[in-house]
């Protein structure tokens, strides 16, 4: 495994700008020139993520001297910032890609589970955020602890390479609802697969939701079941998406994601993934 930073970055942009965000392509914008495209743009926020810079401000007086022989054109904060806000979609297309270019994608096995993504810890912020599109209170049933902010839900490979991955209101959307959903906008795989989740996807309407869509959901058996019928559950294999989620939230900084907007939030978990996938 090599954990060259120069390396990782070069090859992502030669790929990016060659198969995914083709710079030829984008249309003429009015106004002046930007100073990163797509695809740099891309490389700047993954190289942010993997360096450990949650702040915008320090993140550009740390880049220079760290990338600034590979983009010696890096923007002000105010247009980073502007940049960033708008990157979802390209950050987005570039986690699928690089997922879909990992050998573990055409494996027959998905890791399936929710996990929240707090945004405030005060009524204050409650009222002053403009999160309320998508973020509300729920129950983290993993810590039996009430939070305010969102719900996100994550597919994964058996390596950790996220497939599919959504945000919903905690509220609106309950965590199996929330799955089904994911399985009809976004395949984990290139076909029908098993997926290894939680007991808190158990229910008949869940199970069949998932089989009309040919993958099967492997859990825990409860014990209010009458007949239990499953074999053994795979704990180990619930510890690797457990570690996917602790990667994302104290590696790569989503806990500490500081958005303040809905657009914002949904950025910042684009661009955690998109590292992630990166990297693997």
């Amino acid at each position: 495994m090599m954990t060259n930073l120069d390396a990782l970055l070069t090859a992502l942009y030669v790929h990016l700008d060659d198969h995914v965000l083709r710079s030829a392509d984008r249309p003429r914008r009015r106004g002046p020139d930007r100073v990163l495209n797509d695809a740099e743009l891309v490389c700047v926020a993954v190289a942010q993520v993997l360096l450990g810079c949650d702040s915008e401000r320090r993140w550009l007086r740390t880049a220079p001297g760290r990338i600034g022989h590979l983009f010696p054109r890096l923007p002000c904060q105010s247009e980073y910032n502007g940049y960033l806000r708008d990157a979802a979609p390209a950050l987005f297309a570039a986690s699928m890609w690089l997922v879909r270019g990992a050998p573990s994608w055409h494996e027959r096995l998905r890791l399936m589970d929710g996990t929240p993504v707090r945004c405030g810890a005060s009524r204050t912020t409650v009222h002053r955020s403009g999160l309320g599109e998508i973020a509300g209170y729920g129950m983290d049933k993993s810590h039996h602890a009430f939070y305010w902010g969102a719900k996100l839900m994550l597919i994964t490979t058996a390596e950790g390479a996220v497939c599919s991955f959504s945000l919903a209101h905690p509220k609106e959307l309950d965590e199996r609802l929330q799955a089904i959903h994911l399985l009809h906008v976004q395949p984990p795989a290139p076909g029908p697969c098993p997926i290894v989740c939680d007991k808190g996807f158990a229910g008949a309407g869940v199970h069949k939701a998932a089989a009309d869509l040919g993958h099967v959901l492997i859990r825990p058996v409860r014990q209010d079941e009458p007949q239990p019928t499953a074999a053994v559950f795979p704990g180990w294999l619930r510890q690797r998406i457990e570690a996917v989620i602790w990667t994302l939230k104290n590696q790569l900084g989503l806990e500490r994601h500081a958005a303040r907007t809905t657009e914002g939030l949904w950025t910042r978990i684009c661009q955690r993934i998109c590292a992630l996938n990166a990297a693997i």
